[in-house]
């Protein structure tokens, strides 16, 4: 999972609130697993942070690092590499390509995110929050 539905889904994005609440509610139910790299930390706590919304950082804090269906994966070695990659081939930002090698480097079946240009991806199924409306 991307950044960005997260994101959403936390503040409540009134366009994806219900195909996101629908995506977290089986995801809660062991439906599926959410996986994300720590990167996703990194990015969701920084308006809060900048912003003194230090309840908002902590919920980010607590289903990142507590929920049992999201799994929060660090950065190794095999990730940067594919990351680097990734990067070469699709000329990504860092911050993306870490998601996306993280998506492939632990076999997940699909990355989710809203960022229309990381179809170009091939490596993965990118799944557009926009688009399952």
């Amino acid at each position: 999972m991307d950044t960005a539905p997260l994101i959403y889904f936390i503040e409540g994005h009134s366009a994806y609130q219900p195909i996101l609440t629908r995506l977290f509610d089986f995801n809660d139910v062991g439906g599926f697993s959410f996986v994300t790299s720590s990167v996703t930390l990194l990015e969701v706590l920084v308006k809060p942070l900048r912003e003194g919304q230090n309840a908002i950082a902590e919920q980010y804090r607590d289903i990142l690092t507590t929920a049992p269906s999201i799994e929060l994966v660090d950065v190794t070695p095999a990730i940067a590499e594919q990351a680097a990659l990734l990067r070469a081939k699709y000329n990504l930002r860092t911050p993306d390509a870490i998601q996306l090698a993280t998506c492939i480097e632990l076999g997940a079946d699909y990355f989710l995110t809203n960022d229309n240009r990381l179809k170009a991806v091939s490596e993965t199924t990118v799944i557009i929050v926009g688009e399952l409306q």
